[in-house]
């Protein structure tokens, strides 16, 4: 017997140092909620002997109205017979501080099956919580930024799935950003528009290196939408490499550039291209008619007496004069014709690969139709008109535009001298 209850000892004794050495929080109570047996990370925990909490309840080293759970997780292990696995938030009395707890309680039976006591395990999260607290509010304070900032944000991985997006790429998508995430940009998008976006992303997985690039879609209403993307390389140690892409919505600005550029190129009364437009393009398709040795004719146009159309009937008439006579103008044009107001009552019209008799005829036919035209608006009578031409063709020696274009000017005069409504060739 000696030998047994030496045995029983030594083996208590193990078992002891075990449970002293784990830094979980091992203990039993009694019915009554008084402690029967506490590990030293619980006598730690409470700065107390183990005769110092043997024999005593919670009340004296928690603050009980601070710590309800504690005692509603006891009551359910003692009076009704369950496993309890829960967090609670007890405050230490001898910490001064309230610490977080995951739990794990068991009733205690004695012999008859009944139960007598409870076992517990708790667990200090306190710390874990807090990092919790602090990643879950920084990943909400991102959240709110990115969800905010007025661009599409992403991240893809090479195999083209979404890892990210923000509310702005999920409403473009017109789905949800759980729905999109974990999908491939295949699975959301048509296959075209997938496709066109992939190029640059390629690019990044090509290069590992930033890429800046214009890229476009078509909306619902078959609108041209434009992006200014930004993609930069996302490398995660152990998996699949990825990126996180910037998308600018850029259309309307796009729109105004092209608004800004017409205005740079139009005259805002006639809508034709303006005099700089009109020697800018002239230039090169006099390069081009000398290079390859092209047939080329400007035809050069003035109203008769428009000053006299201003004096009689105001100068908003003479700009209905310069609208009308434009409208005219443009029916009789081809497409690779460019037709320009140069000032005042003068126009242009520059005509590539076009032989200087194809060119009279149609010079002529301008001075037939606008002698036809009858003008009326806001005034008394009606405003009929004649115009003067001058027509001149590209010659060899030529040195630059402003050669033809001084021919053209003079024939111009010419016509006009010799009692105007007449077409002259120099």
């Amino acid at each position: 017997m000696s030998k047994e209850k030496n045995t029983a000892t030594a083996f208590d004794s193990i078992k002891g140092q075990v449970l002293n050495s784990i830094d979980s929080f091992i203990y039993t109570k009694d019915l009554s909620g008084k402690y029967t047996y506490a590990n030293q990370a619980v006598l730690d925990l409470f700065e107390k002997s183990l005769t110092e909490v043997v024999g005593f309840d919670d009340s004296h080293f928690f603050d009980l109205a601070l710590s309800k759970q504690l005692q509603i997780n006891d009551r359910l292990v003692m009076d009704q017979a369950l496993r309890v696995e829960s967090e609670e938030s007890n405050f230490i009395k001898a910490k001064n501080e309230m610490h977080i707890f995951k739990v794990v309680k068991k009733p205690l039976y004695n012999c008859d099956g009944i139960v007598d006591g409870m076992c517990g395990i708790s667990t200090d999260i306190t710390a874990e919580k807090k990092l919790q607290e602090q990643v879950n509010e920084q990943s909400y304070l991102l959240d709110t930024m990115l969800n905010n900032i007025d661009a599409h944000i992403y991240v893809k991985d090479s195999e083209r799935t979404f890892l990210y997006i923000n509310s702005r790429v999920a409403e473009l998508f017109g789905d949800k950003a759980e729905n999109i995430i974990g999908k491939k940009d295949t699975e959301v998008l048509p296959e075209e528009v997938a496709e066109h976006f992939y190029q640059s992303d390629k690019q990044v997985f090509e290069t590992n290196k930033k890429q800046v690039i214009e890229e476009t879609t078509e909306n619902d209403e078959g609108g041209t939408c434009h992006y200014i993307s930004t993609k930069v390389p996302f490398n995660r140690p152990d998996k699949l490499p990825a990126l996180i892409g910037f998308s600018t919505d850029v259309t309307e600005l796009f729109k105004l550039k092209e608004e800004f550029k017409k205005l740079a190129n139009t005259d805002p009364l006639t809508n034709l291209y303006n005099r700089r437009f009109f020697t800018e393009q002239s230039g090169k398709e006099y390069q081009r008619a000398k290079r390859y040795s092209l047939s080329m004719t400007l035809i050069s146009i003035d109203i008769d007496h428009f000053k006299s159309i201003n004096d009689q009937y105001g100068h908003p008439a003479g700009d209905q004069v310069l609208i009308e006579v434009a409208k005219q103008l443009q029916e009789n044009l081809r497409q690779t014709d460019i037709l320009a107001r140069i000032g005042g009552e003068e126009f242009s019209i520059l005509l590539p690969e076009t032989s200087p008799q194809s060119a009279m005829a149609f010079a002529e036919r301008i001075r037939e139709e606008q002698s036809k035209l009858t003008i009326i608006g806001d005034w008394q009578g009606e405003i009929t008109l004649s115009v003067s031409i001058g027509v001149s063709s590209f010659l060899a020696t030529d040195e630059a535009f402003d050669d033809l274009f001084s021919r053209a000017d003079k024939a111009l005069y010419q016509a006009k001298n010799s009692g105007r409504n007449k077409v002259f060739y120099l």
